[in-house]
C-alpha cells in the first residue's frame, strides 16, 4: 500500500464533502451546554463543535460560526440568529429549535413547525444545505410528559425537511440516548458522551466519513429505591426548582449571554492546526 493509500485509510473523510462555511443556530443544545471545555470559545464544546472539527479536516479554508444561545425559544432564535446567519453566507446550516417551547405549557408543535418551515425556506433559498434536528424520545426522562408533543413536532419537522430538501438529524431514533450516561447531571442537557454520540449521528446523516468511534457506556450499577429517591430529591433542589423560579420571574439562562462563535473562523487556531480527539 502506498503512503497515499495509508493516509486515506487513517483519515476517513478528509476532504470528502462540499462545504466550506458552516453556521449553527439554536439554543443550549447547540451551544454545547453539558460538554464543558475551558479551551473552547464560551467554555463549552458540544456536538456542533465536534462536527465542525471533523468537517474541517482536509479543508484549509473551512470556517465555522455558532450563533446559538442557551434558553432561547424558537421565535427568539429566528429573530436574533436568522439574519446574521444569512449575512455570513453559509453553505451548511444546522438549526435545532423548539425544545424550550415544547417544555412550556401551551407549546404548540403545529404552530412551531409553521414558523420553522418559513425559516428553513429562507435558509435554503441561496443553496445552503440545512440540517434539522428532531427531538429525542423522552419516554425514560424527566420530560416524559411532553413525549406526545415531541412526537407530533417530529412528524411535522419531517414534512418541513421534505419540502425544502433538508437533512434530518434523527435524535428520536438514536436509542443510545436512553442511557443515563448520555445526559448531564441536570437531566436536561447532554453529557460529553451524549454530544459525541450526536455528532457522529449528524456526520452520518450528512454522509461524511469521520473518526468519531462509537462509545459503549458501561451500565450503571442498579440502585436501591432509597438511593434513587435521594438522587431525585437532589436533582429537584439543584436543577428543577431554579428552573421553575426562572420561569415565574420570566428569566432565561441565556440572559446576557452572547454567541460563542459569532463570525466564521477556523475550528481550532489556524487552519491545519491539530484537532482534539474524542
Amino acid at each position: 500500500m502506498s503512503d497515499t493509500d495509508s493516509t486515506a485509510v487513517n483519515d476517513p473523510g478528509e476532504g470528502l464533502h462540499p462545504w466550506t462555511r458552516y453556521v449553527a443556530l439554536g439554543d443550549s443544545f447547540t451551544e454545547g451546554i453539558g460538554d464543558p471545555e475551558p479551551h473552547s470559545p464560551g467554555g463549552h464544546r458540544g456536538w456542533a463543535d465536534r462536527v465542525a472539527e471533523e468537517l474541517s479536516r482536509g479543508h484549509q479554508d473551512f470556517a465555522y460560526a455558532n450563533l446559538a444561545i442557551r434558553g432561547r425559544l424558537l421565535q427568539q432564535i429566528l429573530d436574533e440568529q436568522l439574519v446574521p446567519c444569512m449575512e455570513l453566507r453559509p453553505d451548511l446550516v444546522s438549526i435545532s429549535a423548539g425544545g424550550n417551547d415544547l417544555i412550556r405549557p401551551g407549546g404548540d408543535p403545529d404552530a412551531l413547525a409553521e414558523k420553522l418551515d418559513a425559516a428553513v425556506q429562507t435558509l435554503s433559498s441561496e443553496g445552503a444545505t440545512v440540517v434539522l434536528f428532531n427531538g429525542p424520545d423522552t419516554a425514560s426522562s424527566v420530560l416524559s410528559r411532553i413525549r406526545g408533543k415531541v412526537a407530533i413536532y417530529n412528524e411535522n419537522l419531517r414534512t418541513v425537511a421534505a419540502r425544502h430538501d433538508a437533512v434530518v438529524a434523527d435524535m428520536w431514533s438514536l436509542r443510545q440516548l436512553a442511557d443515563s450516561q448520555m445526559w448531564d447531571a441536570d437531566r436536561l442537557h447532554f453529557s460529553p458522551l451524549g454530544h459525541h454520540t450526536i455528532a457522529a449521528m449528524v456526520l452520518d446523516a450528512l454522509n461524511v466519513p469521520h473518526r468519531l468511534e462509537p462509545l459503549l457506556p458501561k451500565p450503571l450499577p442498579p440502585r436501591s429505591w432509597r438511593e434513587a429517591r435521594s438522587g431525585d430529591l437532589v436533582w429537584a433542589r439543584e436543577y428543577f426548582v431554579p428552573w421553575v423560579i426562572r420561569r415565574i420571574r420570566h428569566q432565561s439562562s441565556g440572559d446576557g449571554i452572547l454567541p460563542k462563535r459569532p463570525t466564521p473562523g477556523p475550528v481550532f487556531g489556524s487552519a491545519g492546526s491539530p484537532v482534539p480527539r474524542g
